[in-house]
């Protein structure tokens, strides 16, 4: 069956769907927040309580991992929206709400510390629910799919640069590489998203939002995404005390991490970098094919995480290099460090 993908004409069908669905109307659907894909979320009250719907159109979005990966993490202790209800065919859910109250909007200088105690509790637990075989691998063709989005997307549409044959084969030397790394990692399940802005101040703490492209791939992939985040970033000596943090939790637990933390900060270090590369041509797409131009805001702040990583291994020198190249400039850092 064919549905109309406009957005006012999905609205409606929306609503139409709520209100049979909780056999209440009128029912009127206020926006709750949007995300970098194509799916929106709106709040509706109904008796005194508040439901999240999500919107994700069918053409472009798929619900059923996100269903699937919610029982994944309620199994697991996490504290995830509960499906209320579902309609697959028209990519609509109706969901549990967690508030409207971030750890993105919550986190300052004071809170960070015991906000990230229970975001590290609460991934643990996700990733000592792990099987192999449950989700999809996070394996070389996706690892190298998202690096590709750097020279495709930031380098030649963002920054006008066609890249010679010598740079691409240097770049091509180092995304072997990272991959190598990448892929060397204990396995566990991956949230993929695991940052501030989708986990929600609530009890239990965190909620956890946004995990539906969930995958089995590299042990560090969270830990990086939770501490070098794309909207908020932290002095060197905080990230390296709340990893180490992490990492006694995560040994004491039984989780395969690295013997040593020097190899773990290392394998976090470089899967912050298959990240970070990969959020520059993200943020460039969402810019140019999605008309979605606050993202290019933060790509500063993806540079300066790509600098510290590329100037501390010798091997990466030459990426370095390029981003000198590229930007035209040593580059600097930005602001909402704390």
């Amino acid at each position: 069956m064919h549905y109309v993908e406009n957005n006012v004409d999905r609205k409606q069908h929306l609503q139409c769907w709520i209100e049979e669905q909780l056999k209440r109307a009128p029912l009127p659907l206020e926006a709750a927040s949007a995300d970098a894909s194509f799916r929106r979320y709106f709040r509706v009250n109904c008796d005194g309580r508040t439901l999240i719907a999500m919107d994700a159109p069918p053409a472009h979005e798929d619900c059923r991992p996100f269903v699937k990966v919610a029982g994944l993490m309620a199994e697991a202790g996490l504290n995830v929206p509960e499906v209320v209800a579902t309609d697959f065919e028209r990519g609509f859910l109706l969901l549990s709400d967690l508030g409207t109250t971030s750890y993105l909007q919550a986190l300052n200088a004071d809170s960070a510390n015991h906000l990230f105690a229970d975001a590290t509790d609460a991934l643990i637990r996700w990733q000592l629910a792990s099987k192999p075989g449950v989700l999809p691998p996070y394996d070389d063709a996706l690892l190298r799919r998202e690096l590709e989005l750097f020279p495709e997307w930031y380098v030649q549409r963002h920054r006008g640069l066609t890249l010679s044959a010598a740079q691409r084969r240097m770049l091509d030397g180092v995304f072997d590489a990272v991959i190598q790394s990448n892929l060397a990692q204990p396995a566990v399940y991956v949230h993929r998203d695991y940052m501030p802005r989708n986990l929600m101040v609530c009890a239990p703490n965190p909620g956890v939002l946004d995990f539906q492209d969930a995958v089995y791939g590299p042990i560090a992939y969270d830990v990086a995404s939770l501490f070098k985040d794309a909207f908020i970033s932290w002095d060197e000596e905080r990230v390296l005390d709340w990893t180490v943090r992490y990492w006694e939790k995560a040994k004491r637990a039984g989780l395969p991490v690295a013997a040593d933390f020097g190899a773990f900060y290392r394998d976090f270090e470089w899967m912050g970098l298959q990240r970070h590369l990969k959020v520059l041509g993200i943020f460039a797409r969402l810019h140019y094919r999605d008309g979605k131009s606050g993202y290019l805001d933060d790509t500063p702040r993806f540079i300066t995480y790509v600098r510290a990583v590329a100037a501390r291994y010798s091997i990466l020198g030459p990426l370095l290099a390029l981003l000198d190249q590229i930007e035209g400039k040593a580059g600097a850092s930005i602001g909402y460090t704390f």
